[in-house]
C-alpha cells in the first residue's frame, strides 16, 4: 500500500463552512467518473479474473447486479459520507488546538465503524438484489445525514442528533443481518443482537443522558463493537469469509480514499478563496502537490497491493489479518490524510507564521501515520519485513525531520519541505520499481 510496497467540559464541535457543502460536488464528480467506468466494465470479468466464492445453498448470487463491483447506490451513500467528513474535519483548518484534533479523532471513530460495518455487510451478502441493496443504502443515508447535520455541534446542543443518527445506522445493520442470517444458529443470533442491537441501544439511551455521561455511553458502544469484533469466533468468521469479495472490498476502500483526498483538495481551494494573496497561492500550490504525492503513493501501489493481499488472506482463511487490514488500520490512514488536510488549510491562512502545535502534529503526524500504517498493512499482507523497512524507515526519519522544520520555519516553507520529503519517497519507490523491472 505504501509508495514502495507494489481517524468534564463541553468541547466545541467543528463549524460548518463552504467546504462541507462543496464536498458534495466533489463526490458527485467521483461518482460520475465511477459510473462511466462501471458502464464500460459491467459485462466484463473482475480484474484478474477473481470472482466471489459461491455462497451457501441457502442463498444464491443476485443476478441483477455484479457483487464484485461497487453499486451505484453505494456511491450515492458516499455523497453523504464525504459531506460528513468535511463537517468533522473543518475544526482542523483554522488555527486548531490539541483538543480539536482529539475531538475529530473521537467523533470520526464512530462514523468510521458505521461505514466499515455497512461496507462489509454488503460485501459478504452477494445475494442481495439491487433493490434490497438500494433500500438498505437509502435508510443508512438518512441516518448518516443526521450525523452530518449534527457534526458541527456534536458535543453540545446537537449531541442528541449525533447519537440518534448513530443508533439508526446500527438499527439498519441489525435489520439487515436479521433478514439475512438469523437462521444460522443461536451463536449467530446472539452475536448479531449484541453487535448491532446492544450498541444501538447504548447510542439511543445516550440521547436522554446529560453530558459528560452521554459521551461515556458513546465510547462504551464503540468499545463493545471493537471487543466483539476481536473476540469473534473462528466458526463465524469462516462462514463470513466464504462470501468475502476481494474485488468489491478493494474498490470500496479505494473510492473512500479518493473522497478523503478530494476533500483535502476542496479544503485547499476554500482556504485560498478566503485568503487571496500571493503567499497563500504559492502555499496552496504546494499543498496540492502534497495531496497529489500522497495520492500517487496510494493509487500507484496501494490498491493493487490491497487486492492481492486480501485475496491471499482470504485463501489462507486468516480472519484476524483481514479484520486488521480492513477494520482497524485503514482508519489510521484516513485520519492521517484528513489531519494533513487541516494543516494545509491552516498554512494557507497564515503562510508567513509557524504552524500552531496542533497543525504541526497534524501535518507531520499525518504523514508518519500514513506510511507507518501502510507498512504495518504490508507486513500483515505477507510482505517481507526487510523489504518494507527499506522504504518505511527513511519515510519515518524524514517525517521526523519535517517535524523539526515545522517548529522553526514559516508554514509556507514547512509545506515546501513536506513536498520535498514526499517527492523523495515517491521518487525512490519509482527508481526501485524500475530497477526491479530491469532485473526481471
Amino acid at each position: 500500500m505504501p509508495a514502495s510496497s507494489s481517524h468534564v467540559e463541553h468541547l466545541p464541535g467543528p463549524k460548518v463552512t463552504r467546504g462541507g457543502r462543496a464536498a458534495w460536488r466533489l463526490a458527485a464528480a467521483v461518482a460520475g467518473a465511477r459510473i462511466r467506468e462501471y458502464c464500460l466494465d459491467v459485462d466484463s470479468e473482475a480484474p484478474g479474473g477473481a470472482r466471489p466464492t459461491p455462497p451457501t445453498a441457502k442463498h444464491q448470487v443476485a443476478t441483477d447486479r455484479d457483487p464484485s463491483r461497487a453499486h451505484w447506490m453505494e456511491l450515492f451513500f458516499d455523497l453523504i459520507f464525504v459531506a460528513l467528513v468535511g463537517q468533522l474535519a473543518h475544526g482542523l483548518h483554522e488555527d486548531p488546538a490539541i483538543p480539536d484534533l482529539l475531538l475529530f479523532i473521537a467523533l470520526f471513530a464512530s462514523v468510521w465503524w458505521s461505514w466499515v460495518n455497512l461496507t462489509f455487510a454488503i460485501n459478504v451478502m452477494p445475494w442481495l438484489t439491487r433493490r434490497r441493496l438500494a433500500l438498505v443504502m437509502l435508510a443508512a443515508m438518512f441516518a448518516l445525514g443526521a450525523i452530518a447535520v449534527a457534526a458541527p455541534e456534536a458535543t453540545t446542543e446537537r449531541a442528541w442528533l449525533f447519537a440518534a443518527g448513530n443508533a439508526a445506522l446500527r438499527l439498519v445493520l441489525l435489520l439487515l443481518w436479521i433478514s439475512q442470517s438469523w437462521g444460522s444458529g443461536t451463536a449467530s443470533r446472539i452475536r448479531v443482537t449484541a453487535y448491532n442491537g446492544a450498541t444501538a441501544a447504548l447510542w439511543f439511551a445516550s440521547v436522554w443522558v446529560p453530558a459528560p455521561w452521554n459521551f461515556l455511553l458513546w465510547g462504551l458502544a464503540i468499545l463493545v463493537e471493537v471487543v466483539l469484533l476481536v473476540a469473534s469466533s473462528q466458526s463465524w468468521a469462516n462462514r463470513v469469509l466464504a462470501n468475502l469479495n476481494v474485488e468489491h472490498l478493494s474498490e470500496r476502500f479505494g473510492l473512500l480514499v479518493v473522497i478523503v483526498l478530494g476533500e483535502s483538495v476542496l479544503a485547499i481551494v476554500v482556504a485560498l478563496d478566503e485568503v487571496w494573496t500571493t503567499e497563500a497561492g504559492l502555499t496552496a500550490i504546494l499543498g496540492l502537490g502534497t495531496i497529489a504525492l500522497l495520492a500517487w503513493s496510494f493509487f500507484m501501489y496501494g490498491t493493487e497491493t490491497m487486492r492481492n493481499g486480501l485475496e491471499g488472506l482470504r485463501v489462507a482463511g486468516d480472519f484476524r489479518a483481514i479484520r486488521d487490514t480492513v477494520g482497524f488500520l485503514p482508519f489510521l490512514i484516513v485520519v492521517g490524510v484528513t489531519a494533513i488536510s487541516g494543516a494545509l488549510g491552516t498554512a494557507i491562512h497564515h503562510p508567513d507564521e509557524p504552524l500552531p502545535l496542533a497543525s504541526g502534529i497534524s501535518l507531520c503526524g499525518g504523514i508518519a501515520l500514513f506510511y507507518l500504517t501502510n507498512a504495518i498493512i504490508s507486513v500483515r499482507f505477507g510482505r517481507p519485513v526487510g523489504g518494507v523497512l527499506r522504504w518505511a524507515l527513511p519515510a519515518l526519519v524524514l517525517t521526523a525531520l519535517l517535524g523539526v522544520a515545522a517548529a522553526l520555519l514559516p508554514a509556507g516553507a514547512t509545506i515546501l519541505c513536506a513536498v520535498a520529503v514526499l517527492a523523495f519517497i515517491v521518487g525512490s519507490a519509482e527508481l526501485s520499481d524500475r530497477r526491479r523491472l530491469s532485473a526481471a
